[in-house]
């Protein structure tokens, strides 16, 4: 027998995101720089309403470095982030996703752990010849594979587990964005 009603399984409610974080992990979150750590991990649920906290939590993780590699790291890893969501098994009612961060001498890794993806798929890394170039002549509608095609041209390294039923995808993005294609947009623009 069940307590509740089918009724309230469907309803929704507007709650604070703070009410996601978990207690003694706040300092995750603030966008300010903090405790220095070596590796920070935190499970999301699969929500993209929660995107704001996701991007809150990459932004804090790279609170000390420079403006551009804020932005450009909360960027790249947010698009693992909408990836984890919008191909697998981690927006299933209840299910998760999570991101961690190591960061190290010369740059910092983000891990994205989904919960498998939702179509079948044969085990074996993802690589770039699988993704479509980044050509804005293809014109909206046209977005399957963006993020990663943005990660692949901006990270220094990226791959992943190659399992489909619990996969891993990682970036690395260097301190130094001195050769980083990001640098080179300004100077194309103008």
């Amino acid at each position: 027998m069940s307590v509740f009603s089918p009724e309230l399984t469907i309803r929704e409610a507007t709650v604070p995101l703070a009410s996601f974080i978990k207690p003694f992990h706040a300092h995750y979150f603030s966008r300010t720089v903090g405790t220095p750590f070596r590796k920070r991990k935190y499970a999301f649920a699969g929500l993209p309403s929660l995107m704001p906290l996701v991007r809150a939590f990459l932004d804090t993780s790279a609170a000390e470095r420079s403006t551009d590699y804020r932005y450009l790291f909360t960027l790249l890893g947010s698009e693992l982030a909408n990836n984890a969501i919008a191909h697998s098994l981690s927006s299933e009612h209840g299910q998760t996703y999570s991101l961690t961060v190591d960061r190290g001498a010369n740059g910092m890794t983000l891990t994205c752990q989904d919960q498998g993806t939702r179509h079948p798929m044969n085990p074996g890394p993802l690589t770039a010849t699988h993704l479509p170039a980044l050509n804005p002549e293809t014109g909206p509608g046209n977005d399957q594979g963006l993020g990663l095609g943005l990660i692949n041209a901006l990270a220094d390294q990226w791959g992943d587990n190659g399992n489909p039923k619990f996969r891993q995808v990682w970036f690395h993005l260097s301190y130094d964005l001195t050769h980083n294609p990001w640098n080179q947009i300004d100077a194309e623009v103008s």
